[in-house]
């Protein structure tokens, strides 16, 4: 009977690190961000307007960060996407989408930005 209850709560223990784990990790993977955004890469590169695609995209992604796991995955695919994509896209217009979608990112987006200071607390849409 002892036997019995120790597996039971090893196995409550469990569940709960796993819920926990799952929690934190982040919503947003890297492919999800470079699709999302490439009705935006022509913006990127030559300026202009952003299609009505890529600020829906925007919207869609920044209303899908819910978590400061998202928010700094999401940070990290944007400086690993520019420094893909660097020659060929403008930082002027790289910083300047977000605001030009009326989506407000509390953070600089730029290959200088530290992701890991990047916080829930701060991002509203």
């Amino acid at each position: 009977m002892a036997a019995a209850k120790m597996i039971v709560g090893l196995a409550v223990v469990w569940m709960l690190v796993a819920v926990a784990t799952t929690s934190t990790e982040a919503s947003v993977s890297c492919s999800t961000v470079a699709s999302d955004l490439s009705p935006c890469y022509s913006y990127l590169a030559n300026g202009g307007t952003p299609s009505s695609s890529c600020c829906s995209n925007i919207k869609s992604l920044y209303g899908s960060a819910t978590t400061n796991a998202d928010l700094q995955s999401l940070c990290t695919c944007l400086k690993q996407l520019y420094s893909s994509y660097g020659s060929s896209i403008n930082l002027t217009y790289v910083e300047d989408v977000a605001s030009k979608c009326d989506v407000n990112v509390p953070y600089k987006i730029s290959p200088s930005t530290d992701c890991s200071s990047v916080g829930i607390n701060e991002f509203e849409l």
